[in-house]
């Protein structure tokens, strides 16, 4: 009988084995950036939980932007099958509606205050993430979407020299994201330029454009900003809030088992922390190695900037919200959601920023 038994229950593991082998799922997903990117780093990070969660029924072949489709056509090749995941960052679809642009990089901060950690709160317990889920929806999209990385505040940017208010700005011709945060910049005078990562370096060097931003100090020390410009900016509205996700065809989604959904939820809520958690440490390096080995100048953005491009971001948004129901209805969550969190948050950020900038003040 033993050996009966013992026989059973070798074929039971042989044959688990085969079935979770035969289960296992190899998913190709696409980025929108190269392989080296910081963003790539912990979207393996994030796959790798995944695939360690599910006991390796789901597997991940991570890549680079272009491999299958452009980067602008990532979105229609998820939703229509072509390939099982991408990545990328939800404002790239404002073209495809435009409160996109409310959840990967609201503009001033939804013109309420909002810095990245504060929308985490509104996105996992003020009604975000649902709206989030409605969003490929109203976009007509089979999509099932993953927030993953906060990446802002963004830097306001690179300049030849400083800037002491906002008429020295407007001599500038200036490299901005697309879409409403460019606008915005256009709204206040600045002669705002359009242009992909790849193109700014080059554009710089020809005098196409005099200034430019992309992100902040570990990127922005990566594609050699410093190799041009010598005069540098942290603080900005236009991106204080960004964030990139991760996009997965809703057919392939429906098909996976409450495990595999869960292990995709919980990898994605830790990424959320640990993206936050690299990007301190990884930027802080970054600002380092500018300032003291590349002879990067830290400047301060003038004041005029921030009253200038906030009006000019909420007569935007405004617009935006006057003109499509769900832009609204995002942006009105965003707004209850600050008249509750902001008053304690902006607070308590002041005394953090302000010994924080002690300490600074003693490195120098």
């Amino acid at each position: 009988m033993k050996k009966i038994i013992s026989m059973l229950f070798a074929f039971t593991l042989v044959f688990g084995f085969i079935s979770n082998a035969n289960a296992a799922k190899t998913l190709k997903c696409q980025t929108v950036i190269s392989a080296k990117a910081d963003e790539v780093v912990m979207l393996k990070d994030f796959t790798d939980t995944v695939t360690a969660l599910t006991g390796g029924s789901l597997k991940f072949e991570i890549m680079p932007a272009g491999t299958v489709v452009g980067v602008k056509e990532t979105l229609d090749a998820v939703d229509k099958g072509l390939i099982d995941c991408g990545f990328a960052w939800t404002h790239y679809w404002s073209g495809d509606h435009p409160a996109a642009m409310l959840f990967g990089s609201p503009v001033a901060g939804a013109g309420v205050g909002i810095d990245n950690i504060a929308f985490l709160s509104w996105f996992q317990y003020g009604g975000g993430k649902e709206l989030y889920d409605q969003l490929w929806s109203e976009m007509g999209r089979d999509i099932k979407g993953f927030m993953l990385q906060p990446v802002g505040p963004e830097a306001l940017g690179w300049f030849p020299k400083p800037i002491k208010d906002m008429a020295d700005f407007r001599t500038y011709k200036f490299r901005t994201p697309p879409g409403i945060p460019g606008q915005t910049y256009k709204d206040i005078g600045i002669a705002s330029v359009a242009m992909g990562g790849g193109d700014i370096l080059p554009a710089l060097q020809a005098g196409t454009i005099d200034a430019a931003e992309w992100c902040c100090p570990k990127p922005d020390l990566v594609f050699g900003f410093y190799k041009v410009l010598k005069h540098y900016y942290l603080q900005g509205l236009h991106q204080v809030v960004v964030n990139a996700d991760f996009y997965m065809t809703g057919k392939t989604y429906n098909g996976l088992t409450a495990h595999e959904k869960k292990s995709l939820e919980v990898a994605a809520n830790a990424s959320l922390a640990k993206s936050l958690s690299y990007r301190i440490y990884e930027n802080g390096k970054a600002l380092a190695e500018l300032t003291t080995k590349h002879g990067v100048k830290l400047e301060d953005t003038p004041s005029d900037y921030f009253v200038e491009y906030m009006a000019a971001a909420k007569a935007t948004l405004e617009k935006n919200a006057a003109k499509n129901a769900f832009f609204k209805e995002v942006w009105d969550s965003q707004k209850a959601f600050a008249d509750i969190a902001i008053p304690f948050w902006s607070g308590a950020q002041m005394s953090n920023a302000k010994l924080g900038m002690a300490h600074a003040a003693t490195l120098k």
